[in-house]
C-alpha cells in the first residue's frame, strides 16, 4: 500500500480504542468522547452494529440510559461509503464487526479521521473476541476500562455469563451477563 507524504497542515487521523469488559462503561466514555467533539463543531457520524437492539434501533445507548444517534450497519466497508466529509468516527460494539474493521478503521486514519472504537476485548470465557485483537493492534491510544465484580468487588474484567445458551455472541445485557473478576469467573 503506497502512503502519500505528509503535507504540513494535512489533517492527521488517529484510532482510538475503548475497551473492556461488560459494565465497564465503554459506551458511556465513548458517547461522553463524540458529545465533546460535537461541542467542538466537529461533524460527527456514529455507527453501531445492526444485531445490537438492546436498547434502541438507531442509537447507541449506555447501560445508564446516555445515548447518541447513530446508524447501524450490517457490514463495516458501510463506514467507508458513509463516513464522508467527516471530521470523527464512532464505532460502538466494534467486536461484533466482519474482519474488515480493523482495515476500515486504518483507511479512515488515513483519510484525516479521528476515529473511536469501543468493544468488548474478551468474550464470557475470557478469550480474545472477534477482532478487537486486530483493531487494539492499530490503534493508537487504547483506554482498558473496568467494571466491579458483583461477587467480592474487586476490578472485574470478565463479561460472566449466568446462562448456558447460545455461542461465542449472545446479545443480552444484566439479565444474561454480569461483571466479575478472574478469580470470581472461575465459580459456577
Amino acid at each position: 500500500m503506497f502512503i502519500e507524504p505528509h503535507i504540513k497542515g494535512e489533517k492527521i487521523g488517529w484510532i482510538e480504542v475503548i475497551c473492556g469488559s461488560m459494565f465497564s462503561g465503554k459506551t458511556e466514555e465513548l458517547i461522553r468522547r463524540l458529545k465533546r467533539a460535537k461541542i467542538a463543531n466537529l461533524k460527527v457520524e456514529i455507527f453501531k452494529p445492526s444485531i445490537d437492539i438492546r436498547y434502541d434501533e438507531t442509537k447507541v445507548v449506555s447501560h445508564d440510559a446516555n445515548a447518541i444517534q447513530s446508524t447501524p450497519i450490517d457490514n463495516s466497508q458501510t463506514i467507508l461509503l458513509l463516513a464522508q466529509d467527516v471530521d470523527v468516527v464512532g464505532i460502538d460494539e466494534a467486536q461484533f464487526f466482519d474482519d474488515q474493521i480493523a482495515n476500515v478503521c486504518e483507511t479512515l486514519a488515513l483519510r484525516g479521521i479521528r476515529v473511536i472504537a469501543a468493544g468488548l476485548d474478551m468474550d464470557y470465557q475470557g478469550n480474545p473476541f472477534g477482532q478487537m485483537p486486530n483493531l487494539l493492534a492499530k490503534a493508537d491510544y487504547i483506554t482498558k476500562l473496568h467494571a466491579i465484580c458483583v461477587r467480592c468487588g474487586n476490578i472485574a474484567n470478565i463479561s460472566y455469563r449466568k446462562t448456558e445458551q447460545g455461542g461465542q455472541v449472545l446479545v443480552g445485557e444484566k439479565d444474561i451477563y454480569e461483571p466479575r473478576c478472574r478469580r470470581c469467573s472461575q465459580e459456577k
